[in-house]
Formats: C-alpha cells, structure tokens, sequence
C-alpha cells in the first residue's frame, strides 16, 4: 500500500502527463530548478531551461501527443515512481501514430522526487513516433511479435 508520500507523487506524475498532453507550460512547475532530465536523441539536459528547450524540440516535429491514462503501470520505490505505457498522437505532418502492425507507441519514464518536485526525468522511447526509420524494423530478421501477434 503506497503511503501518502508517495500517492501525492503518483499525483504529481499523473498531473505531469495531463499537462505535457495539453501543452500547458505549468508543468515546468512540477520540476526543481535543478532538473536533469533524459530523451533519446536529445541527450541529457540540466535546467529547466534545456527541458524547455527538449520540449520544444520534440512538439516541433508533433502536432498532438496523449498518453493513454487506461494502460499506465505505475511502480513506486523510494523516491522514484516510473511509469510505463503507451502513447500516440499526430505528427507535424499530419500523420497519426502510432502506425499500426509498425509500433505500439510504449515508452517507460523514470521519475526521481525531491519532496514533491520532479529532480530528475529520464524518458526512454523510440522518438520515430512516425516509424520512418525502415532500416530499423528487424521483427522478421530476429523473430519477435508484432503488435498484431500480441
């Protein structure tokens, strides 16, 4: 059973989501000044001002992103809580995501507490939110399922 601590964090989390969702710039509230934060393609940003400028960077190539409140685990431990689902949306292009029997549009974040702001956010997904990168489709060479077979 989560203690309050941690279902305040849970919260926290939850609201980061619905924020980033809706492009509201609050969110930088929810994190210290200080933040380190991850993404693919990206690197690593210290500051709130690189996570602005990681934010940026990503929504220029969408148009739309949601996360799929429904299908979120969330895990607890210390002073981390790390979610893991799925996400799609609309590309700059217009193109929906995620592309069916191409990806499934999961992704896992990792999120480390001070007290109740975010310290540290590390995000790991595949950032070809439009599955473009043919090259690196390998299902059939190494056997794994396809979101179909699932």
């Amino acid at each position: 059973m989560a203690n309050d601590l941690d279902q305040q964090r849970i919260a926290i989390t939850m609201d980061y989501f619905r924020k980033l969702d809706a492009g509201d710039p609050s969110m930088m509230d929810l994190l210290t000044d200080d933040i380190q934060m991850y993404f693919p393609k990206f690197g690593v940003g210290y500051g709130k001002e690189a996570v602005g400028r990681a934010a940026q960077g990503m929504m220029s190539t969408l148009q739309k992103i949601e996360h799929d409140f429904e299908r979120m685990n969330v895990l607890v431990s210390g002073d981390h809580v790390i979610v893991e689902g799925f996400e799609g949306g609309v590309s700059s292009d217009g193109s929906p995501w995620p592309v069916e029997g191409r990806s499934e549009g999961r992704y896992c974040n990792v999120f480390q507490f001070d007290g109740l702001k975010i310290k540290r956010l590390h995000i790991y997904v595949d950032p070809d939110f439009d599955s473009t990168h043919e090259e690196r489709f390998l299902w059939d060479a190494v056997g794994m399922t396809r979101p179909g077979d699932l």
